[in-house]
């Protein structure tokens, strides 16, 4: 199984959230951080992820007779390379952002869930603004959203620190044929 295919599963790709930043957890704990999942299908779908590489085993230890695993993410493991992403299909892009997108409703769900959800303490955002670009314009915003968003990748856990789900997400809305004008009706200048 490729990595895309891995990740591109709802419970697998929350698994892949709750160990993020450095936290290594046991199959207990993410049912903990998963609660609208059963806890057959994520210790079934951690199995597969440790059985594919994408999860390690950081310890065990013997806890009432049986092993106790604590897992961590392997992040050199979970990064999709540019080849996978050429050769999906229209549809298959559906599915992974579909995927993506129920995750990113799951994740707020189980945020709100929370006794302690302050949307306003916590500085949520969503968003969502409609930009003109250019080309150059558009891979400029991504390399300087890149160049602060990586390094803070880096980050471990701290007290003073909560882990957020960031998610940039960028298509074009528009679909313009070649040599038109925006707000003409025939890709030439107004007349009126």
């Amino acid at each position: 199984m490729d990595t895309l295919e891995l990740l591109a599963h709802p419970v697998r790709l929350r698994i892949v959230h709750a160990l993020r930043g450095g936290h290594v957890l046991t199959t207990g704990q993410l049912c903990a951080r998963i609660p609208d999942t059963s806890k057959a299908m994520v210790y079934r779908h951690v199995d597969l992820l440790a059985a594919n590489g994408i999860l390690e085993v950081a310890e065990e230890r013997r806890v009432r007779g049986a092993v106790e695993r604590r897992y961590r993410l392997r992040q050199d493991r979970t990064v999709i390379d540019a080849d996978a992403l050429a050769a999906l299909s229209r549809d298959d892009h559906r599915r992974v952002f579909a995927t993506s997108m129920a995750v990113l409703v799951a994740e707020f769900d189980a945020y709100l869930d929370h006794e302690n959800a302050d949307p306003i303490a916590d500085l949520i955002s969503y968003r969502q603004h409609a930009v003109w670009l250019t080309r150059g314009e558009l891979e400029k915003m991504i390399s300087e959203l890149r160049r602060v968003i990586f390094p803070l990748l880096a980050n471990e856990p701290a007290p003073d620190r909560t882990q957020h789900l960031l998610s940039p997400i960028f298509f074009p809305i528009e679909q313009l044929p070649a040599g038109s004008v925006p707000g003409t009706d025939d890709g030439g200048p107004s007349t009126s």
